[in-house]
């Protein structure tokens, strides 16, 4: 366990002989001691292939840059190692698809649950883009590019901009902007049509406003104009709204192009192929989406119902999304109001989100679950490498360490949710069924907090087995905050594979 304690050093940081007993690491390597077996480095892993990289140039992802999640590849990958034979299977933060779409392909039944509306709408539209008439579409483009859409500019359709989102464009490619919506409602009359037009003014706001997303909050372009911090940043040229649906418009379509003359070569040689060797594919099933948390739809589910799980949770690490997809949000409608229930619905993961213990509590017992619920609360009580890093965040609360006082809180929320995840996940696993979850371990105040031990701790209080913890050549290192204080200590990145017994 690299978070020993060495003399009155932890990863560089100088501690006191009265500070020495908080810091214990006694639970967490005992914790290690546990699992380090399974813990394995996976040369087939790396960066790109456990996060979004692998999937920037693949069609339909690289419309939309969305950052969370995993490549398709990973999926894949996992899926042929795993289960060959198509079945259910689960992605309860499903992002913007990658989990349900890659298994779609190899003929999976899948069901997705997302609570942004920007991971829906992305997911929906994929969904639109494989069914549309591509010549029909590109009749349309072809006409659309032509247009100056300030004309068409109808205030029913303005940006209804909320506070962290005012003033994130020139005023006049807002216009163009705001003109392209009216004329997509008013002019498309093809449903299909105008909403795969809509998304791809959706895929641009990034690129045609003054901000950038960066982790926790969106930056802000010293052009913008608005309240700066310290250091004046300038994210480059931003384009105008012309410019950047021109590009997007003929990115779509030419890859809308690009699958089509795949499929009609390859299409049915394919679908019969898998057909033969696999009993029961079904081609490209369409997934079944639950817009709300994961916390609510999970305990729905029926119990031994799921074939495979495959799923990357928001990460410990502070980012809030309603911040960084902020622009997405309130081009889909989102108010002020509406974003702040997001936030507190979203697994705990910022340090504003509040805790949910009696909102679970509720619900369990009004579903007729009282006693899981006991059970789930109690299995979380007893984590002693948890119990022992929160009474370190506490301790270094009281004395001031904390760059914000609410991550001890945050901590906590964050796995007391993931223990009710990782409960109902282990419900409703088939016997023999697969859980695998990308995550990295964290660290706050010098401490590394093992994510990966905890959680597959977890897991196994609820009759789930840890098959491995693999991890990638290379770790993360921590914040640059933590780095200038305490020096570079490497965290482990991980895909975990937790497996149900089957019980003969």
């Amino acid at each position: 366990m690299k978070q020993m304690i060495q003399g009155n050093r932890v990863n560089n940081y100088t501690i006191t002989n009265s500070e020495q007993a908080l810091h214990s690491s006694v639970a967490r390597t005992a914790l290690y001691e546990k699992f380090k077996t399974k813990i394995i480095a996976n040369p087939c892993l790396n960066r790109r292939l456990v996060s979004f990289q692998a999937n920037k140039e693949t069609p339909f992802y690289s419309w939309f840059k969305y950052k969370e999640g995993f490549s398709e590849r990973l999926v894949t990958y996992l899926l042929q190692n795993f289960k060959r034979q198509p079945g259910i299977l689960l992605d309860p933060f499903a992002g913007c698809g990658a989990a349900l779409f890659a298994a779609s392909s190899l003929g999976w039944q899948n069901m997705g649950i997302e609570l942004l509306p920007v991971g829906i709408y992305a997911i929906q539209s994929r969904i639109l883009a494989n069914k549309i008439n591509i010549k029909e579409f590109n009749l349309v483009v072809d006409e659309i590019i032509k247009i100056n859409f300030a004309d068409y500019y109808d205030p029913c359709y303005q940006i209804k901009h909320i506070a962290i989102t005012r003033g994130a464009f020139p005023s006049n490619e807002e216009n163009q902007l705001v003109g392209y919506i009216s004329y997509c409602h008013k002019l498309v009359t093809n449903d299909d049509i105008r909403n795969l037009l809509l998304y791809a003014a959706f895929c641009i706001l990034e690129d045609i406003s003054y901000t950038r997303k960066d982790g926790q909050y969106l930056r802000w372009d010293a052009r913008s104009g608005r309240s700066l911090g310290k250091q004046t940043f300038n994210k480059g040229k931003i384009l105008t709204f012309s410019d950047a649906i021109l590009q997007k418009l003929k990115q779509i379509t030419s890859d809308l192009d690009v699958c089509s003359i795949q499929l009609d070569l390859f299409g049915d040689s394919l679908v019969s192929e898998f057909a033969a060797i696999k009993p029961g594919y079904v081609e490209n099933p369409e997934p079944i989406l639950y817009q709300k948390s994961c916390l609510e739809i999970l305990p729905t589910l029926q119990d031994n119902s799921i074939d495979f799980v495959i799923t990357s949770p928001p990460y410990l690490n502070r980012y809030d999304y309603t911040r960084t997809y902020a622009l997405e949000l309130v081009f889909l409608g989102c108010s002020e109001e509406k974003v702040k229930q997001l936030r507190q619905a979203m697994l705990s993961c910022t340090v504003e989100n509040r805790d949910k213990r009696t909102q679970l509590e509720q619900y369990y017992t009004g579903i007729g679950r009282a006693q899981e619920f006991l059970k789930i609360d109690s299995t979380f009580q007893q984590q002693t490498a948890l119990q022992e890093v929160l009474t370190i965040l506490e301790a270094a609360k009281k004395e001031g360490k904390l760059n914000n006082v609410n991550i001890a809180r945050m901590v906590h929320n964050y796995f007391y949710e993931m223990c009710f995840v990782t409960y109902e996940l282990a419900r409703s696993l088939k016997p023999g069924g697969i859980v695998a979850i990308v995550n990295d371990n964290v660290q706050y105040v010098g401490e590394e907090i093992p994510v990966d031990l905890i959680l597959s701790d977890m897991a196994e209080s609820f009759g789930l087995t840890t098959r491995y913890i693999w991890t990638l050549g290379r770790g993360k290192g921590n914040s640059s905050q933590q780095m200038r204080d305490r020096g570079r200590a490497e965290l482990r990145k991980c895909v975990y594979i937790w497996e149900k017994e089957v019980i003969t």
